[in-house]
């Protein structure tokens, strides 16, 4: 099947390093051409009659597009969310079937590491030790040899800590079985998920949410941000956590009450390891920067060499040999 992927500059700031992988993929199984729309060219597809397959990466494709593409059959469509809402309606009238993502796992593996490390980060404060200890040695002068962490919040190992997590999808099945593989007590809640997505990975099915949270050591809402989501985490949740409870956050911020959150945070009420926020970048000289309970980075659990190959391996993977 005559296949061509175009991709515009828009997309390759988000995905760099997914178009020429998928091209690579597929260039050794089918015929494909390749384009790479200039930096700042219209969003518009290139007339070629006799494409049947077409991978757009960037570009919504318009009537006057699907028009110049006689031929196509199937095409998979990716541009700034959210799509367009008449999409697939366009799509139809031209008699293409529209391919898509099955999941998207193929960033999962790089954001649940990321938050195993932001956990580990959060309990041992790794990041402050690292900072602190350059230009001081005072922090060398441990009160107890070697000993680092914060006894007023949830410190040292995953294991034997209670963890307690919001969703059972990809990202968060991942952190709960290794949560689970290092000795720590697993929960999780999440309504749409199936029974296989709780016991694969270790964790115990909790059935309600206000149960999760009393108990909680740490606390990782890992949901995507829908409609349905934002502040499914409400401002009586967040007082529901117990003192000290670490609260892990990759995903998207507003899933929580932020404003909450952010109060018992700098009251030293919860400690926090964050990669994602309410207000992005986070302004200089927000509080909650170079705090003592909290571990921050800018967004970027998600973007990874392995997230890029991995996008591009998902789309050939659907096709047939």
């Amino acid at each position: 099947m005559k296949t061509a992927i175009v991709v515009h500059p828009d997309f390759e700031r988000i995905w760099p390093f997914v178009a020429d992988h998928l091209h690579t993929l597929l260039r050794a199984r089918t015929d494909v051409s390749f384009t790479r729309l200039p930096a700042g060219a219209d969003a518009a597809l290139p007339e070629t009659a006799d494409v049947q397959r077409l991978f757009s990466l960037g570009v919504y494709p318009t009537d006057d597009d699907l028009d110049g593409l006689p031929a196509l059959v199937e095409a998979f469509v990716a541009g700034t969310w959210p799509p367009p809402e008449d999409l697939d309606e366009r799509l139809g009238r031209h008699g293409v079937r529209r391919l898509t993502l099955p999941s998207e796992g193929h960033w999962a593996q790089s954001v649940a590491e990321y938050a195993l490390g932001l956990t580990i980060c959060g309990l041992r404060r790794i990041p402050q030790q690292h900072a602190a200890i350059v230009g001081d040695d005072s922090p060398w002068k441990y009160e107890y040899q070697q000993f680092g962490d914060d006894l007023a919040f949830s410190n040292g190992t995953v294991a034997g800590k209670r963890v307690r997590i919001v969703g059972a999808g990809n990202i968060a099945s991942r952190y709960a079985s290794w949560t689970h593989m290092l000795g720590a007590d697993v929960a999780a809640w999440d309504p749409f998920a199936t029974e296989p997505s709780f016991h694969r990975a270790g964790a115990r099915r909790e059935w309600h949410l206000e149960r999760l949270l009393t108990d909680a050591e740490i606390f990782a809402p890992m949901v995507p941000l829908r409609d349905s989501t934002e502040g499914l985490i409400t401002a009586e949740h967040i007082r529901a956590l117990p003192k000290g409870c670490l609260v892990v956050l990759v995903t998207r911020a507003t899933v929580c009450d932020v404003p909450e959150l952010r109060r018992r945070v700098l009251a030293d009420e919860l400690s926090l390891a964050a990669d994602v926020f309410d207000v992005e970048p986070l302004p200089l000289g927000d509080p909650l920067l170079g705090r003592h309970n909290v571990v921050h980075t800018p967004h970027n659990a998600g973007r990874t060499m392995h997230a890029n190959l991995s996008y591009a391996e998902s789309l050939a993977a659907q096709l047939p040999d």
